[in-house]
């Protein structure tokens, strides 16, 4: 009698543990999900809400698109530009090759700048796989698409 109370005890256990693990697995989709893709990048209400979160506000009559190909390697410029994208999160290694879309935008709101600044994303699939804030001035910058303080 107690050899199956013992077995019934590991029994639960198991389940406990197993039921946990499940949970935490679904916790954790849940919560990669929402952070990378919580915006329908596909349409121009999506990437504005995604702007604004971060706190840009664009003139939607300034868009442009053209559908770019990543190049078959990241060398000189483009790898300079793939290392700000991998301390944004993103690497453009992981598209080699690859179409996506590109959409660029002037900002209405960033601060103390005395020429136009812009915003460029890149879109695949509905989802962002780059992008950056830039000045096309002959001493402009580029800086990712988190908001710096001046």
């Amino acid at each position: 009698m107690l050899k199956s109370q013992g077995l019934t005890k590991k029994k639960a256990t198991v389940i406990v543990v197993v039921l946990a693990a499940v949970l935490l697995g679904l916790i954790l989709l849940r919560w990669q999900s929402s952070g990378r893709n919580s915006y329908d990048l596909s349409t121009l209400e999506g990437r504005q809400a995604f702007l604004l979160e971060l706190g840009w506000e664009v003139d939607a009559s300034t868009e442009e698109f053209r559908t770019v190909v990543v190049p078959e390697k990241l060398e000189g410029i483009m790898s300079q530009y793939n290392r700000m994208q991998q301390a944004q999160g993103y690497d453009l290694s992981e598209h080699l090759g690859e179409s996506c879309q590109q959409y660029s935008y002037q900002l209405t709101n960033y601060p103390d700048s005395d020429s136009p600044v812009f915003v460029t994303l890149y879109i695949q699939d509905g989802e962002l796989i780059a992008g950056d804030i830039h000045t096309n001035a002959l001493n402009g910058f580029m800086h990712g698409l988190k908001r710096i303080s001046k």
